[in-house]
């Protein structure tokens, strides 16, 4: 493979920090000169995803030279489609409402999950709650694990070889698939939008390498072609915390605010990447 489709998917619940452009120009990188680089935006959340912040979301992808080799997609515009896919897990009889609140949700918590999400306990599973009542939905890890006959791993690659990487998916439990608000949610769309975009590499922050057990799942039952992985570092803080818009990382237009020009913030992001294929700036690969 002389080239990968990659993708940078970021959510507009605030503003873009140096740990947004970190991803995108890793993500831009293992396309490779011959792969296509695709720009998607994840913003299922009506609460927390606000206009203002899309807009400046974009704004700043241009200014540093982010191109999307096909339109910009948005989950919000594709709700019916993601629909559609857990009902198809519900004919298969592998997904159920949950009526729980997050407070029973953690009071009946069997434990943590790789990623440190509370563990479902299990009590709607074979209870019979009504459609009036205000539910999420949930995927049966146990039965979606025995409909498939094994948990799928995933190959997780780099310029220096590939690995195999073992699931741990059961782990996870009874994952929410549908929320509340919307009836969809991040682990189902972020798989439904890869397959359906093609995204043959899935790159992604090393804090959610875990989660890419619950997506292979996913793709598995709903016999979508499993891509390849590549999990990048992360920038963090001088406390050793991940920067993060909830709190209060600097954004980029601070920066910019500061006199930083595209260039000077591309080589600071890149810098905390050292195993990253590094793409000079100026250079094109979106195709």
């Amino acid at each position: 493979m002389t080239g990968f489709r990659t993708r940078f998917a970021p959510s507009p619940t605030g503003y873009l920090h140096l740990g947004h452009v970190a991803s995108a120009s890793y993500a831009r990188a293992m396309a490779g000169p011959e792969g296509s680089f695709l720009i998607r935006i994840e913003d299922i959340d009506p609460q927390r995803c606000l206009p203002r912040f899309e807009q400046a979301l974009r704004e700043d992808l241009d200014w540093l030279g982010f191109g999307s080799a096909l339109p910009v997609r948005r989950q919000s515009d594709d709700l019916k489609t993601y629909r559609s896919e857990l009902a198809r897990l519900h004919t298969m009889g592998l997904v159920y409402r949950c009526a729980c609140s997050r407070a029973q949700v953690q009071a009946g918590t069997k434990g943590r999950a790789p990623d440190g999400s509370a563990v479902y306990g299990g009590s709607c599973r074979t209870a019979r709650i009504g459609a009036d009542t205000p539910h999420v939905w949930r995927l049966d890890m146990q039965r979606a694990l025995a409909a498939i006959g094994h948990a799928p791993g995933w190959e997780e690659w780099s310029p220096h070889g590939r690995r195999a990487v073992s699931s741990r998916a059961a782990e996870f439990g009874d994952v929410v698939l549908g929320r509340r608000d919307n009836g969809v949610s991040y682990h189902l769309c972020v798989t439904v939008d890869d397959a359906r975009q093609k995204i043959t590499l899935v790159t992604r922050g090393a804090d959610l390498f875990e989660a890419s057990s619950v997506h292979r799942v996913l793709q598995t039952l709903l016999g979508y072609e499993a891509p390849l992985y590549a999990h990048h570092g992360l920038i963090c803080d001088e406390s050793g915390q991940k920067l993060s818009k909830r709190d209060g990382a600097e954004s980029l237009r601070a920066l910019r605010d500061k006199g930083y020009d595209a260039r000077q913030i591309m080589v600071l992001a890149r810098a905390s990447l050292p195993d990253a294929p590094v793409i000079p700036v100026g250079r094109n690969v979106d195709r």
